[in-house]
């Protein structure tokens, strides 16, 4: 399995809108993070887990050619701002692309997205198969475990993709779900800053906690804002946890 963290930055970016506290890091180009992202390839399929604002130049980068399946953790826009930039992949296959989610996503996306569904469809934009999803289920030879969570009061998903765990926009994790991730070879946890806690997001001591209670011997966190220097950081952390950066890639 090949995983590429496209983003790794939080909903606002790094740096955000207008370079805004930019200097707060150090010029290191991984503390240039855009909005979370992660393409899998294994056994033939190409899966990608969110498609945010910068999804376009994240693909060109990553050189993703060939997508196969969208999964979705939830809602919020920086999350799925980039389902419009999809179209090229749905024309290229010929086919809606396939997407899992859970149902009040499902709503928010035909609202919000309104012009690709329906009759009035508008002709030329993406074509999306929503799917809703609550138990494992296979894509191609590869099983698929959705893992729910809390991003604060809000209820969403993580996915485990083979021995793959990724959790973003975490705060807590319901004990059911902890025995679903327990097992990974490698986990991807949300961790937005070292302090001061948060009421929607994992610090980055609170992930590392979490990561070691659920013994999974190798974890990246993502979804770091630009108060994360990304090596002083790494020298911070336990040798089995690090930071994820724009375009990193691992193989499991």
């Amino acid at each position: 399995m090949k995983i590429t963290f496209l983003g790794t930055g939080t909903s606002m970016g790094v740096p955000v809108a207008g370079g805004f506290r930019r200097e707060k890091t150090s010029h290191d180009p991984r503390n240039e993070r855009t909005r979370c992202s992660v393409w899998i390839q294994s056994k033939g399929e190409s899966i990608l887990i969110d498609a945010g604002p910068e999804f376009r130049l994240q693909s060109i980068q990553a050189k993703l050619q060939h997508l196969d399946h969208l999964l979705i953790t939830h809602e919020h826009m920086d999350h799925v701002a980039g389902l419009d930039d999809l179209r090229v992949f749905s024309y290229i296959n010929k086919a809606p692309i396939p997407v899992y989610t859970y149902r009040r996503c499902i709503e928010s996306i035909k609202r919000r997205f309104d012009y690709m569904f329906g009759d009035d469809k508008y002709p030329g934009s993406t074509s999306l198969d929503l799917i809703e999803v609550d138990s494992p289920f296979n894509l191609g030879e590869i099983p698929v475990t959705p893992l729910p969570v809390e991003h604060g009061n809000l209820e969403i998903l993580g996915f485990r993709v083979g021995d793959f765990s990724y959790l973003t926009d975490v705060k807590t994790i319901p004990q059911k779900t902890k025995e679903l991730i327990k097992g990974s070879k490698v986990v991807a946890m949300g961790a937005l800053r070292w302090e001061p806690e948060h009421p929607t997001h994992q610090t980055i001591p609170e992930a590392v906690e979490l990561i070691n209670e659920l013994e999974v011997p190798k974890a990246y966190l993502i979804h770091m804002n630009g108060f994360v220097d990304h090596e002083p950081s790494n020298r911070k952390l336990p040798d089995h946890i690090k930071l994820a950066y724009d375009q990193m890639v691992i193989h499991i």
